[in-house]
């Protein structure tokens, strides 16, 4: 497998040839170049010496890589606040607490055991812009390397920052604590065999809240496909029902995607999530004359948060796919609260990154306020279905021609092209969104529309469309 390497880091299998999976030299060559990168664009922010922030999910791999990263930030004289097993929202909220220069988390997200990566943040906990990715990645093809010398090097300091992770949550003016104790829920929480079954269980139980866990033990071989879709959650959606819980939770391994199972084992519907906490958020700041309420999401998320931004007198904005790219429109806007369609959900108040922990925290908050099952709270939310294909393609030239001939043929229509080619049919309640793949030559198709079989009828008049242009 070619390892990947994009703005805000590099991921890619583990063993194999230099530059064709996840190498300790290509570990090492990145891990160099953040740190050369880091010095070129700040001061540091303390005593002189530069800190930076390292923790990991569980994956097999975990612990070699991080051998690997602290030793070459530590040759780079660098001290290193290792946070060992630790969400990727926990890794970024430790830069804060510590008062770090930056950040790299060991995780792979929702991709297999097989797979590690090195994700970049900045001195506020956020991943890196578009220009410093790219300066990274430049610096890492030179190969031009300089380490400090003998008295000069970093410094390792262990330090676990869960607990004051779970406490920020708590503090929030949103998260409602009381009525979530008091709502006496019981959940079931599959936290893949990664640090979900660390973190998560002791908010819930600060919560009060009783907690099943399955695939709990963080051993990093995970129990089934680690991306929360559903249909990799039959064991969770069974356990729910014969448990007789309120819900069910589950987490990616690095702990900034969620989803949610209903009590009668039905998905809340990933796309929901974000959908679900901003709609808790609204209701709270309408009540307390809070403005603006703006939201952002990305181009192919669902149009129901635009739908629950607007029934509430706010302004929805879209973004461009990625969550860096999320996180700058939110900055732009002054948003109120923004996220991915993936389940990822960003709250300024918190910290600005997609976190599990405050998806939860929210999303019971507003349960417990309703006093409603899940499925009965999913159905008062406007009703959209996503439907998501590609297509594939020989030659990669052909992907211009098809969005130039998309834009054409529906020119009349409403067209957004920051990513791709984004179709929005307004009196319908319908778009279909067209973006290329950075790794392979294929152009992937969301669409959504109210109902499933209208979402894929839409996906397959665009896929006749380029049929016909290939031909």
């Amino acid at each position: 497998m070619a390892l990947i390497k994009s703005i805000s880091g590099i991921r890619g299998t583990i063993g194999g040839p230099q530059g064709e999976g996840l190498t300790p030299v290509d570990i090492l060559k990145f891990t160099y170049a953040y740190c050369h990168c880091l010095r070129q664009r700040k001061q540091p922010n303390q005593g002189g010496r530069y800190k930076v922030v390292v923790g990991r999910d569980a994956r097999i791999s975990g612990e070699m890589v991080e051998q690997l990263v602290c030793g070459t930030l530590v040759a780079c004289g660098m001290d290193v606040v290792k946070c060992g097993f630790a969400s990727t929202p926990t890794t970024e909220m430790a830069v804060i607490f510590s008062g770090a220069d930056g950040g790299i988390i060991l995780t792979a997200s929702h991709n297999p055991r097989q797979w590690n990566a090195l994700k970049l943040l900045n001195e506020k906990g956020e991943f890196l812009t578009a220009a410093e990715g790219q300066a990274i990645l430049d610096c890492a093809e030179k190969g031009d390397f300089c380490f400090a010398d003998v008295d000069n090097l970093g410094v390792i300091e262990e330090c676990d920052y869960t607990d004051a992770h779970i406490d920020a949550v708590l503090a929030l003016e949103a998260v409602d604590a009381e009525a979530i104790r008091k709502a006496g829920f019981k959940v079931v929480l599959d936290s893949i065999n990664s640090v979900g079954g660390i973190i998560m269980p002791r908010l819930l139980k600060r919560l009060g809240v009783e907690c099943i866990v399955l695939n709990g033990e963080p051993t990093g071989d995970f129990a089934h496909n680690p991306e929360p879709l559903p249909k990799n959650l039959t064991d969770l959606s069974e356990t729910v029902v014969r448990e007789k819980a309120d819900l069910g939770i589950s987490v990616d391994p690095d702990v900034d995607r969620l989803a949610f199972i209903c009590e009668n084992g039905e998905p809340f519907v990933e796309e929901y999530t974000l959908v679900a906490v901003v709609d808790h958020l609204l209701d709270d700041a309408v009540k307390k004359g809070v403005k603006p309420l703006h939201t952002v999401s990305n181009l192919s998320s669902s149009r129901a948060l635009r739908d629950v931004t607007e029934a509430h007198g706010g302004t929805y904005f879209a973004a461009a796919v990625g969550e860096v790219n999320v996180t700058t429109k939110m900055h732009e806007v002054g948003a109120l609260i923004g996220g991915e369609g993936n389940g990822g959900v960003i709250y300024p108040a918190a910290h600005t990154g997609r976190d599990a922990m405050v998806g939860v925290a929210l999303f019971l908050s507003r349960l417990a306020h309703l006093r409603m099952t899940a499925s009965a709270y999913k159905a008062t939310l406007p009703q959209y279905a996503i439907a998501k294909n590609r297509i594939d393609l020989s030659d990669a030239a052909m992907i211009d021609r098809i969005m130039e001939a998309m834009k054409e043929h529906y020119k009349a229509e409403k067209i957004n092209t920051i990513d791709g080619v984004k179709i929005d049919f307004e009196a319908t309640r319908r778009w279909v969104h067209l973006r290329k793949s950075n790794t392979e030559p294929i152009i992937r198709i969301y669409s959504e529309a109210p109902t499933e079989a209208e979402a894929q009828a839409l996906a397959d008049e665009v896929i006749a469309i380029a049929q016909s242009i290939l031909a």
